[in-house]
């Protein structure tokens, strides 16, 4: 699996530790930006990483910002993205578990760098359960994109 990553200027040194775990377990990504810490918007980076997950470019995507808010409001705009803001592993796991989530938003200002790690590791590693109520649920989600304007 190989992963869209993206960032604001206040994730950005998250996201850098992000791409330094990844390339240390031999774990594909592909950086869509930013690359420094100058003030940015990031619905840019948000549309960006969603567009290419909902294309199938990429099976998942990150997304990082100063709270993770920002980018999963934009990300969930996107039509068959299912992001999730987590800032704790359990989320993490049942986001994945019982929403089939494929962008995951982190805080850099709400959680560190070890948590960070964890969480995107338990994200990473826990398949979509595929029961019948989840795979319900997540149609009644998919039913509702493009209704409201």
């Amino acid at each position: 699996m190989c992963v869209a990553v993206g960032s604001d200027h206040a994730g950005f040194p998250l996201k850098l530790e992000i791409v330094k775990y990844f390339n240390e377990v031999g774990q594909g990504y592909h950086d869509f930006g930013t690359y420094d810490t100058v003030s940015c918007d990031y619905p840019d980076f948000a549309r960006a990483v969603a567009e290419a997950v909902a294309h199938g470019e990429y099976e998942r995507g990150i997304l990082v910002c100063g709270t993770g808010i920002g980018m999963s409001i934009t990300a969930n705009k996107v039509p068959g993205i299912r992001a999730a803001l987590c800032h704790d592993v359990f989320s993490a796991h049942q986001s994945r578990k019982h929403n089939d989530a494929n962008v995951l938003c982190l805080g850099a200002r709400v959680i560190g760098v070890g948590l960070a790690l964890e969480i995107i590791e338990a994200w990473l590693e826990t398949p979509f359960s595929q029961g019948e109520r989840h795979l319900r649920r997540n149609a009644k989600i998919a039913a509702l994109e493009g209704k409201c304007k």
